[in-house]
């Protein structure tokens, strides 16, 4: 295939037949929708001054809304109809507070802005290491998307099909079929630390579609994360930094290495959005390997900040 992406697999394989007030909230969509251009980023942050007597069930679904809108609101991604597939990390069988999976309430104000939009059907799901009842559970996942109207899936692993990435270390590799299928696939990472690529974030959040030996991608893991990046060619990802796990990640499970930040961002461009959330954890965005990897690759730009991001302060 000339164009090996998640798009053109859709067109070409037979495998195959993509707390905000109301008010205030049509206003950052109006407003962003007015621009010539619209953002490529938004980010909104809970007052820092406010923070540590926030209500974060409240901040995050304030802050998820807030970023969302200001890049012109979910209905400029789906459409009347789509099948959305959001793609969180719930790896782990760990509460929220303990941050080693994406904030239930920013997932389910995602699932509910998508019906909101018009998609018949949205489905959450993760390949997780622990067990995947136990982590959509505990994660709390699980309940909020199930409150919002979405659809939890517990991937088969007879469902995993090798569809071409083309790419420069992956000729082909397993993806999920429901992921393929899907025409907006939205990846939602937390942001945390990880043991071997320094940072978990976007796209290493895509190893939840994935199927075949994972463990095989840390002979070059740099490379494959961008092979799937291309592959999956992102139109929206949405970053949680409510609360960020700063060490022994990916799974934590010390209350000490979290960090309250109240914040959650959304972009266009998933390497812009890598390098923020890298720079979120005190990292250069040049030193993190698939990061500055997928921006060499032209998939993105690690200069974040000449976006120009849309910011919204909420309190």
């Amino acid at each position: 295939m000339s164009d090996p992406t998640r798009r053109a697999f859709l067109k070409t394989s037979a495998l195959v037949g993509g707390g905000l007030l109301a008010a205030d909230f049509s206003a950052l969509v109006e407003s962003a929708l007015a621009q010539d251009t619209p953002p490529a980023m938004a980010i909104a942050r809970w007052d820092e001054a406010k923070l540590a007597s926030a209500d974060l069930t409240l901040a995050a679904v304030g802050l998820t809304e807030a970023a969302v809108a200001s890049l012109g609101g979910m209905e400029r991604f789906v459409n009347g109809g789509d099948t959305i597939w959001i793609k969180p990390n719930i790896g782990w069988n760990r509460r929220p507070e303990l941050a080693a999976n994406t904030n239930p309430d920013v997932v389910g104000t995602l699932v509910r802005l998508c019906k909101d939009a018009g998609a018949k059907t949205v489905k959450v799901g993760d390949h997780p290491c622990h067990p995947a009842r136990q982590a959509y559970r505990n994660s709390g996942i699980a309940k909020a998307v199930e409150a919002a109207g979405g659809k939890t899936v517990y991937l088969d692993a007879k469902r995993f099909k090798d569809m071409p990435l083309g790419g420069e270390f992956l000729e082909d590799w397993p993806i999920y079929l429901e992921v393929a299928e899907a025409d907006l696939v939205i990846s939602v990472p937390i942001v945390k630390h990880h043991g071997l690529t320094r940072c978990s974030l976007a796209m290493k959040n895509y190893m939840g579609v994935i199927g075949g030996n994972r463990s095989s991608w840390h002979q070059n893991m740099d490379a494959c994360l961008a092979d799937v990046t291309r592959f999956m060619q992102p139109q929206l990802t949405v970053m949680d930094a409510v609360r960020v796990l700063t060490d022994h990640g990916p799974q934590g499970g010390d209350p000490n290495d979290v960090e309250v930040r109240g914040i959650v961002a959304a972009s266009t461009d998933i390497v812009a959005l890598d390098a923020f959330g890298a720079s979120l954890l005190g990292h250069d965005p040049a030193e993190i390997g698939h990061v500055a990897g997928a921006a060499q690759r032209g998939l993105g730009t690690l200069d974040f900040a000449s976006l120009k991001p849309v910011e919204k302060i909420l309190t």
